[in-house]
């Protein structure tokens, strides 16, 4: 079987554990939910600055919600038997498709909730969709990695937070720099901020490849 083949296979079998364990996606939803409401009911229509800063700082917490259990979830039985079928590659790699496209998922939820309870200063509406899914897979590449060395540290969650806190502040300075130019028409996205938030994703795609090998001999 090809690489592609078990990637595919791999991400089918997440996909379809999260269709049939439907709690895991509607708790993150209920979650998304009542966080934009109690945000409504405490500044009701935000002015644009705080608008922004709001729905980054909640995308960062959705996706540690939807993403650490990716990892943390597989038990040892189940990870062993993974070992003889697939390589550490696929198996990251079909781990990061499938939390992108959870993730990606959530962002346009969020989103949505975020115009309908707070409403929408933004002036350029398709540019910043662009940058909140572009923005959502950043961070579910990033905690996707960092759920992959916690599941070998004792499923010990707290890593996530201490190794996330360096990596993940310069991700959301680009994008709340980048998103900043939808709320004013006048100014342009800068696309060397663009490249450089795109490049950091590769980078991080790259890194999980190469290291996830020496965690999955572990």
């Amino acid at each position: 079987m090809s690489a592609a083949k078990h990637i595919f296979t791999l991400f089918k079998k997440d996909l379809l554990l999260e269709v049939r364990q439907q709690y895991s996606f509607y708790g993150i939803l209920l979650y998304i939910g009542a966080t934009v409401l109690v945000l409504q009911m405490a500044i009701n229509e935000p002015e644009d600055k705080v608008w922004n800063g709001l729905f980054w700082v909640i995308q960062l917490f959705i996706c540690i919600n939807a993403v650490a259990k990716s990892f943390l979830q597989e038990s040892k039985g189940r990870m062993l038997y993974f070992y003889t079928v697939a390589s550490p590659g696929d198996f990251v790699l079909s781990k990061l498709l499938f939390n992108s496209l959870l993730m990606l998922v959530m962002s346009l939820l969020s989103l949505l909730l975020f115009t309908l309870f707070l409403g929408s200063p933004v002036q350029k509406v398709f540019p910043f969709i662009g940058l909140v899914l572009l923005g959502g897979w950043s961070l579910s590449l990033v905690f996707s990695f960092l759920a992959a060395i916690a599941a070998k540290a004792q499923q010990n969650a707290a890593i996530m937070a201490v190794l996330g806190f360096p990596l993940i502040i310069p991700q959301l300075l680009l994008l709340m720099k980048l998103s900043n130019t939808a709320f004013n028409p006048v100014l342009t996205m800068p696309v060397n901020t663009l490249l450089l938030l795109v490049a950091l994703d590769i980078m991080i795609i790259i890194l999980a490849v190469i290291l996830f090998p020496f965690l999955w001999k572990d």
